[in-house]
């Protein structure tokens, strides 16, 4: 009998165990959205490390996410961090942990109030509701624009200050530059019709010969012709800058901060692939991933360099040797904010101040490399004075074998209805639609004109001797090195 009772025990135990399981209740989608959001934020809010990087590495940890899912977590993050400083100031009136509160207000801003009201409590609807009805303009510009204190101060001194802070926190459009080594504009514009790209509305852009403007963010590493280098990402101020170098067949080409190489690779098209063009740079790992760019390109005149800086003796090889010298140099970023909010929150005046240094030693090392006549462009992808005009003057007073030249002059008819008002050029989201971008073209005198201007300068009747900077660019001309030996065989 109690075998007989076991067994049945045990059969009905079994029959539970195969019974239906109870079915796993998940939660509604925007609740996890919410934790999601915060989770990265909560990552990229330690400001250590780009929020494209945070985002990317929290992408890969959870590959089970869809492409809607990783589009409306980035938006939401990027939304946050473009807008922190307002947010923050509203979520002092709300309810739970400041990280829901920020999470709410991303997600109610990109997707919309009516998407996640279901998840949320009736406390937090009420509270986004009362939002609305604050006026912006009761608050303090700073707060409004979503700026920090120092960098709002060094906004405000430039023209139409509000316009451009509202455009810098506005989204970027994706910029695409055809590769003309390979086709043209009006050919990959036609083959983008009955494409996925067609959904995206192409359209050319307004200054650039090169460039097509995408209102979205498609994957386009996947197209085809991004596959086979007719395509690359690159803002049209960027691809404005070509212009300026305006590289001639032949010409030794020296891009003295390459990067990822996306500049390196418009120079290399304009040249038509002849000529030499180095690409130098201090980091190993950028210039890796423009390796890979520079052989779906097809182009072969481009020469990677790893310098270890900007007075690396292959630098020094290259003394008055290059026609043209590219220096888009390290900046603060400060006119990229479109595309990368976290930048006003992860830098500080001491950068600024750390950066300027940098981009002064740099300016000066890469003119060295300058032949007599040839060109020196320097640009950032910054608005701040500080980094730009106040650069170029400071290096002209040292640099008397230098001139700087109207961008207008070197543009000529290749951009028609890109006019700046004085000799540089300077970008605008607010105004062209770009990035903020500027470049000052610098041309080094040639040696009869340095002779000229010193013998001036001897003649003078008030004058007790050569004005000592005219000496020592006279004596750097004297010592030209003619050898064209290649910088990695220093």
């Amino acid at each position: 009998m109690r075998s007989s009772a076991t067994s049945r025990s045990r059969q009905g135990s079994a029959g539970r165990r195969k019974g239906p399981e109870k079915p796993v209740v998940k939660a509604p989608v925007y609740a996890v959205r919410i934790e999601q959001v915060k989770t990265v934020f909560a990552e990229v809010q330690k400001w250590k490390f780009p929020a494209d990087a945070v985002l990317s590495a929290w992408f890969r940890m959870n590959k089970s996410l869809g492409s809607r899912d990783r589009a409306e977590v980035a938006e939401a993050v990027f939304d946050i961090l473009r807008n922190l400083r307002r947010y923050r100031q509203f979520a002092e009136s709300g309810v739970g942990s400041s990280l829901q509160r920020l999470a709410i207000l991303g997600l109610s801003s990109t997707l919309g109030h009516d998407a996640i009201r279901a998840v949320l409590t009736d406390e937090e609807n009420a509270w986004l509701e009362h939002l609305q009805t604050i006026d912006l303009n009761a608050l303090s510009p700073a707060v409004r624009g979503s700026l920090p204190d120092w960098l709002y101060e060094h906004f405000s001194m430039l023209d139409n200050a509000e316009s451009l802070i509202s455009a810098m926190n506005e989204k970027a459009p994706l910029d695409l530059r055809v590769n003309t080594f390979k086709t043209d504009r009006d050919t990959v514009l036609a083959a983008f019709k009955d494409s996925p790209a067609e959904s995206f509305n192409p359209q050319p852009t307004p200054y650039s010969p090169w460039g097509i403007r995408l209102n979205g963010k498609p994957a386009i590493n996947r197209w085809p012709l991004f596959e086979n280098g007719s395509l690359e990402v690159q803002d049209e101020g960027s691809q404005i800058l070509g212009m300026l170098v305006s590289p001639r067949r032949g010409d030794m080409v020296i891009d003295f901060c390459a990067g990822a190489g996306g500049k390196t690779l418009l120079l290399g098209a304009l040249m038509r692939s002849t000529g030499r063009l180095y690409a130098f740079d201090v980091s190993a790992a950028r210039l890796a991933k423009a390796k890979p760019r520079i052989a779906r390109s097809g182009l072969s005149n481009v020469t990677p360099v790893v310098i270890a800086n900007e007075n690396d003796a292959r630098v020094k090889r290259l003394a008055g040797k290059a026609h043209r010298v590219l220096v888009d140099a390290p900046c603060t970023g400060m006119g990229t904010l479109r595309r990368n909010p976290d930048l006003k929150w992860r830098q500080t005046p001491k950068d600024v101040a750390e950066l300027t240094a940098l981009q002064a030693s740099i300016l000066a090392s890469a003119s060295r490399c300058v032949a007599p006549g040839g060109r020196l462009v320097y640009s950032t992808c910054s608005v701040l004075p500080e980094e730009n005009e106040q650069q170029i003057e400071r290096f002209l007073q040292n640099h008397p074998d230098f001139t700087l030249l109207h961008v207008n002059q070197v543009l000529g008819d290749r951009c028609p209805d890109l006019v700046m008002e004085n000799e540089y050029l300077r970008l605008r989201p607010d105004v062209h639609g770009t990035d903020g971008f500027f470049a000052a073209v610098l041309e080094r005198r040639k040696k009869e004109e340095m002779a000229v201007k010193k013998e001036a300068a001897e003649i003078t009747p008030d004058a007790q001797a050569p004005d000592s900077a005219v000496q020592e660019a006279a004596e750097a001309d004297s010592s030209v090195v003619v050898s064209e030996e290649s910088p990695e065989k220093a």
